[in-house]
């Protein structure tokens, strides 16, 4: 864990700012011992609603994932961070990806029993993907795909297609 994902974590807004301003730590980078989680997953994950800010504005991409495919708002849905979720939205994070077991945000907010979580992220899911189709119509650039979680999908999946051949 970074010092940049231990001040995420902690809520250590002036911390984080320092060492963003200073390019001490890839605020992209992945803790390998903590699910991969970045230091926005831990600060969505915590409500530090203006840590999660000051990340995005210094290049932290909401779009990455866990090893289980969880973004930012995975987290935030999980813990009811309700403020999060909509700044989250506000900067077109994608809000309406599954994880590796086809949950979406909004059914972790589900699950946890976070209603008023589950009734925004229900409205932001539509406005989510009506957002990128008009992207894609007017061809403006959206970072809403962690390829690295995605070549490892595809990786996983390979590995199980070809372990089902050799068995039969």
């Amino acid at each position: 864990m970074t010092e940049l994902h231990q001040a995420a974590a902690a809520g250590d807004f002036d911390q984080v700012e320092e060492i963003l301003r200073q390019n001490k730590c890839d605020p992209n980078q992945r803790d390998i011992d903590w699910s991969h989680k970045t230091p926005l997953h831990w600060a969505a994950a915590k409500g530090h609603t203006e840590t999660v800010r000051i990340l995005i504005e210094h290049g932290a991409r909401p779009c990455l994932r866990t090893e289980h495919g969880w973004t930012p708002a995975h987290l935030a849905a999980e813990s009811g961070r309700l403020a999060v979720l909509r700044l989250l939205h506000s900067l077109h994070a994608p809000m309406d990806k599954e994880d590796c077991c086809g949950d979406k945000p909004v059914r972790i907010a589900e699950i946890y029993g976070h209603h008023d979580c589950v009734r925004f992220l229900k409205k932001a899911e539509a406005e989510c993907q009506a957002y990128r189709k008009m992207a894609a119509q007017k061809g403006i650039s959206m970072d809403d795909t962690d390829e690295e979680w995605e070549e490892q999908g595809k990786e996983n999946e390979e590995n199980r297609i070809s372990k089902c051949n050799i068995q039969m």
